[in-house]
């Protein structure tokens, strides 16, 4: 699992893509390494999950447009500015990106994404085997 990626990060060997809410995704969105990863994530349908600020990164990596999620009310705005369908809900499951509002949303978000990290398994068991 990857929360914020180190310089050493070998891409290839990593499943999933976590970015948790509070200060972080303000403070790392502009990041180009950070948005490079996101951007490899999305392109190979890697799952990905984001909570509360977390689709802040996102959208600086640009790769909302025209996916579903949901995100904290204040970053609403952000998603639909950057051409994303915005959902007040607990979890949204948008192909490989599942979201989720606030800290209260976490059993729905945990569950969530546990279930796109078995799909993701059983294809590549399906691919290999």
């Amino acid at each position: 699992m990857l929360i914020f990626p180190s310089k050493n990060l070998i891409l290839r060997n990593t499943v999933n893509l976590v970015i948790p809410g509070g200060r972080g995704p303000s403070n790392r969105r502009n990041d180009e390494e950070v948005k490079r990863i996101v951007r490899i994530f999305f392109e190979s349908q890697k799952p990905v999950a984001v909570i509360c600020h977390g689709p802040q990164v996102l959208i600086s990596a640009d790769v909302i447009k025209g996916r579903t999620l949901t995100s904290y009310i204040s970053v609403k705005e952000e998603i639909l500015n950057a051409n994303g369908n915005y959902r007040d809900e607990e979890v949204v499951i948008d192909r490989n990106l599942v979201s989720s509002r606030h800290p209260g949303d976490l059993p729905y978000f945990t569950k969530a994404f546990l279930s796109q990290l078995q799909k993701w398994e059983q294809n590549i068991n399906r691919t290999v085997g």
